[in-house]
């Protein structure tokens, strides 16, 4: 089989980076969204395994089918609006899998509609690196302010980076990441505590759909899904170049949520972060080879869904400052790139920085993420430019 060909020890590395970053990194947000519904145990396992299961299967098909890295995930900053939503509107279950499912519908209206792969294309690429750097760059700051509180560690990662990527560059992020769990390990860092054995059993929850709840919770769970994951999810594919069918796999993330909304899948969507790493040279020197990574990381995904909270107990065992650390370290290759291609073109270079700088900032305003004001103050501001330019001339 060919991938079992095309598969590198450097792509296994990444995917399972890509799915400890992706999944440590907000799964708190997930249990607080689950909760402000009043979700039971059984229904806080049945999200990790709908999840689960749904970021596994829309990564790894067509990653395979395409011979290409798609990678999907979970809306973070959509369990971010559902656990303030949900405390605030005192919402049930019930009606959160309702608006759950209608914003799987306006997210499949999205993709076989086209149009928000249309805006995308109207956006100079200069624009899409600056946004890909300005949410890389939190990541890779985090790093080492992670020394702040765990500085043994983050220099052992650190120079174990610096050294392989002198030695064996293609294994930098295996041997950074193994440092760092002998290390964490060594020191007792590591909460074995956490770990606990089960497989997870999918509950299903009738939906009840009212206006209230598409109001206060469909509707800003899509619109923040599209232009603070979608958004930046496309920019990584355009800055790496490649030719994925945006609108398909948009309008395939929706239907996945449509699907298992019913078990806690509120809102599937294009990756960013996790997609930078497996979409990166560090996944593999052979660019055609990369969507082993993808692969690995649906895969693991999957396994994840599966055995729920064995598997959720292992991936929290790491200390927060190792999973910090491994993630700046993985994209600072993507962060390079992204600002390399962003600042090229000095006509471009102004507002280029001006979207990174907003997207960097982190600001939210009206429950929408820093990822779509840095696009719209960097399109704003290159309008002004041209109109600017054109007067002159």
């Amino acid at each position: 089989m060919r991938f079992f060909k095309d598969l590198s020890p450097a792509a296994l590395a990444a995917g399972f980076v890509a799915v400890l970053v992706g999944f440590t990194s907000s799964v708190a947000l997930v249990f607080q969204a689950a909760q402000a519904f009043h979700a039971t145990p059984e229904q806080i396992t049945s999200w990790i395994w709908a999840l689960g299961l749904g970021m596994g299967l829309c990564s790894l098909v067509p990653s395979l089918v395409l011979r290409m890295p798609v990678m999907v995930a979970w809306s973070t900053p959509g369990a971010a609006v559902l656990a303030t939503a949900g405390l605030a509107g005192g919402f049930s279950m019930h009606e959160a899998v309702g608006a759950f499912i209608a914003c799987a519908v306006l997210i499949m209206l999205a993709g076989l509609t086209g149009w928000f792969e249309r805006i995308m294309n109207r956006i100079p690429m200069e624009i899409a690196a600056a946004l890909l750097a300005g949410v890389l760059a939190k990541f890779g700051m985090q790093a080492f302010s992670a020394a702040e509180t765990n500085l043994p560690l983050v220099l052992v990662m650190l120079l174990s980076y610096l050294f392989s990527r002198r030695l064996a560059p293609r294994y930098a992020v295996i041997i950074t990441l193994a440092a760092g769990m002998a290390w964490a390990a060594v020191g007792g860092q590591m909460q074995w505590s956490a770990v606990h054995a089960g497989f997870a059993v999918p509950v299903y929850t009738a939906p009840h759909f009212s206006l209230a709840a598409f109001v206060s919770l469909a509707l800003p769970l899509f619109v923040v899904t599209m232009a603070s994951q979608n958004l930046p999810g496309v920019a990584v594919i355009r800055t790496t170049g490649y030719p994925i069918p945006v609108s398909r796999i948009i309008s395939m993330t929706g239907f996945a949520t449509l699907l298992l909304a019913p078990f806690g899948a509120y809102a599937l969507n294009l990756s960013a972060i996790t997609a930078a790493i497996c979409m990166g040279p560090e996944a593999h020197e052979d660019k055609s080879k990369r969507y082993t990574a993808a692969a690995v990381c649906g895969l693991l995904y999957i396994v994840l869904g599966i055995f729920g909270a064995v598997v959720t107990g292992l991936l929290t065992a790491f200390p927060k400052e190792l999973v910090a650390c491994i993630a700046g370290l993985a994209l600072l290759g993507s962060i390079g790139g992204g600002m390399a291609t962003a600042f090229k073109e000095e006509q471009h270079r102004e507002a280029a920085l001006i979207t990174f700088l907003v997207t960097l900032s982190g600001v939210v305003v009206a429950g929408i993420g820093s990822a779509f004001w840095g696009v719209v103050a960097g399109s704003v501001a290159l309008c002004i430019q041209h109109v600017r330019r054109r007067a002159a001339s």
